[in-house]
């Protein structure tokens, strides 16, 4: 017994005085517990204010009916019912079966509704039975933070997110500076398993993430953003994007991006502008020819031989869409009509010997290398060098015309944005500055990646000649009295990859006559660029069209009317309500003129020359006009039989 006691008595010394701040420590770590205080992570906004992103709190709401005295259940489960049943929709006696099954059968976890807001969440807490809470009321509601974007999905793709997914976008870019520092508390245990705060204040704030200013504006981006989805669903289209640009600071006004999904709807699927790399066709040949124009080889007055419209070049064919040729024309009108013989006869001759002075200029331009945004997944463009092995025989002549190289949307647009900027290549930006607590920490400039891409004389000419293409040129279609457009359509075959199929057997290897890429690139007002725009749609319907004016341009048209109407340009503002719906009506009217079936001559007396012209000329009549202003009289009377080639003289007054 005397050992016995011993024992003790030793173990009781060994506790408290060998193992004692072991136990402390193991007793403290039971009672107190250090508690996160999660920082809220930063807000995206557009550049008016708008919030595009920012975190909400959502709550799955469970109950434990075990929990809940049955008496209690029965007095008031009729009332808790029509309560869940004003809230959610379903019928009061769904609800009280519902629970009585979950009674019966002891359920401790029954789910009542996922994603409820912070408002209706207040609201369900407050329900009868509910109201008991936890212990007597069995109410179970567990909290999560998503990311929400208050006004929708717009440029998604390009606000992006840091989460489980990953990091993409803007949000992914910025992660680092949106998330915070978390901040401390310690909490002691009580009764029940609950936990109080040891102290009156945090031991360590929450320091909230960095807001991110973008250059969106709202108001462009739903612009840019239907006007795109119309066309794509018109032409049931696979994908598309459209981007508008600031012209003087490379701000990104809108950008959409939009892909088809299984049942025909469209929704922002990838970055098709920033990450997609394809062959540009006929939008890079005011490349091709800036190169010759600032060599000062050429003149936009340089007669070129377009011949027949079709020309070999080391036994590969090139051909002008239009059947036939435009003969003998000026080097301003191969680029008005996207001769493709035309700008290839003009780099073959002055370039074939010395091909690394048109790849070098090329260079400049932007073409060669990525851009280089803050944003992750821009795609990486392919553009022959005469020193690699793979350039060939006629590298050089494909090239001019947009074919064997391969640039992104943002590429094309940055270059032609320079054009219209007087020759200031400024990168396209995302994102304006930081800010934390309404205090401005951090701003991004504007960044010039070539301050001159062209002399003064070659820039003025060339973006004449890209308002003549609106005018009186392939995108003639797209032609407004009311406003001035400037911009150069691209069609492209689409090169179909050589693969083995599912049998083994190889595929591919060509371009084919079914899958187009068409484009539109410009700028707007055209004598004072204050913006510039691209639009690109992949895979059209070819049975509703496929060229670039044709499907690309209209979009073009739409956003520049509607931002040119509604966005004040230059320091005018259009305030006048009346006279935007007049504008709007004869824009609707116009081009539903210009999509008309004829066949019949149509009376054009008492329109605007110009409307006429891309009129008559839209329906394959030759026009002939004296004079300026409107339509005084017409040749060919109205209502005679529409035969294509003929010519319409027109009498202007």
């Amino acid at each position: 017994m005397t050992l016995f006691l011993l024992a003790i008595v030793f173990r009781v010394f060994s506790i408290q005085h060998t193992e004692g701040d072991k136990y402390r420590k193991l007793s403290t770590e039971l009672t107190i517990r250090q508690d996160t205080i999660y920082a809220n992570k930063g807000n995206v906004y557009a550049a008016d204010g708008n919030l595009l992103a920012t975190s909400m709190s959502k709550f799955t709401i469970r109950m434990d009916v075990v929990a809940v005295d049955s008496e209690v259940f029965e007095k008031n489960i009729v009332a808790l019912s029509k309560s869940l049943s004003g809230m959610f929709g379903r019928t009061s006696y769904y609800y009280q079966n519902k629970l009585r099954t979950a009674k019966k059968r002891r359920n401790r976890y029954l789910l009542i509704a996922r994603n409820v807001g912070y408002t209706d969440y207040l609201k369900i807490k407050d329900f009868p039975i509910f109201n008991r809470g936890v212990y007597s009321g069995g109410f179970i509601a567990e909290h999560k933070t998503v990311r929400a974007h208050p006004i929708g999905k717009i440029a998604a793709r390009t606000i992006g997110y840091a989460d489980f997914r990953g990091e993409a976008g803007i949000e992914g870019a910025f992660a680092d500076y949106m998330q915070g520092v978390n901040g401390l508390r310690w909490k002691q245990k009580i009764a029940k398993n609950q936990w109080k705060p040891i102290n009156d204040v945090n031991e360590k704030e929450p320091i909230d993430g960095h807001d991110i200013i973008t250059t969106i504006d709202v108001n462009i981006q739903d612009i840019t953003h239907h006007a795109l989805l119309d066309k794509l669903k018109f032409f049931e289209a696979e994908h598309g994007s459209a981007v508008v640009m600031e012209t003087a600071t490379g701000e990104i006004k809108a950008i959409s991006n939009l892909g088809r999904d299984s049942n025909g709807g469209y929704y922002e699927k990838r970055n098709y502008a920033v990450w997609e790399s394809h062959e540009p066709g006929s939008t890079f040949k005011l490349a091709s020819l800036m190169v010759a124009l600032d060599d000062k080889v050429i003149d936009t007055s340089t007669i070129v031989d377009t011949e027949k419209g079709r020309i070999y070049v080391n036994n590969r064919k090139v051909e002008d869409s239009h059947h036939g040729g435009y003969g003998k024309i000026s080097v301003a009108r191969v680029l008005e009509v996207s001769s493709n013989v035309g700008v290839v006869k003009v780099i073959q001759k002055y370039y074939d010997k010395n091909p690394q002075r048109f790849y070098d200029k090329i260079a400049e331009y932007g073409f060669t290398k990525p851009i280089g945004f803050q944003i992750q997944g821009e795609g990486k463009p392919y553009v022959p060098s005469p020193k690699d092995d793979s350039w060939s025989k006629i590298s050089l002549e494909w090239m001019s015309w947009g074919y064997g190289i391969s640039v992104t949307p943002m590429q094309t647009l940055m270059f032609y944005n320079a054009v219209a900027n007087n020759g200031v290549m400024v990168k396209p930006r995302f994102v304006k500055e930081l800010r934390r607590e309404d205090k401005v920490e951090k701003v991004f400039e504007t960044e010039v990646v070539n301050p001159k891409i062209a002399s003064d004389e070659t820039l003025s000419k060339l973006r004449k000649v890209l308002e003549n293409v609106v005018v009186k040129g392939t995108g003639k279609s797209i032609y407004s009295s009311n406003f001035s457009m400037a911009g150069k359509s691209g069609t492209a075959k689409k090169y179909i990859p050589r693969t083995k199929n599912s049998k083994g057997e190889w595929e591919g290897g060509f371009y084919s006559s079914q899958r187009y890429v068409a484009s539109f690139a410009g700028f707007f007002p055209a004598d004072n660029p204050k913006y510039s725009c691209i639009v690109v749609i992949h895979d059209p319907k070819k049975k509703k069209g496929y060229y670039g004016a044709t499907v690309a341009g209209p979009v073009f048209k739409e956003i520049a009317q509607k931002i040119y109407t509604t966005t004040p340009i230059d320091n005018q503002s259009v305030d006048d309500k009346i006279e935007f719906a007049a504008i709007d009506e004869k824009y609707l009217n116009f081009d539903k003129e210009l999509n008309k079936e004829y066949q019949e001559v149509p009376d054009v007396r008492g329109m605007s020359g110009m409307d006429a012209l891309a009129l008559l000329e839209n329906i394959g009549l030759k026009v002939q006009f004296t004079g300026v202003g409107k339509v005084k009289s017409q040749s060919l009377s109205k209502g005679e039989k529409l035969i294509k080639g003929r010519t319409i003289i027109l009498k202007l007054s």
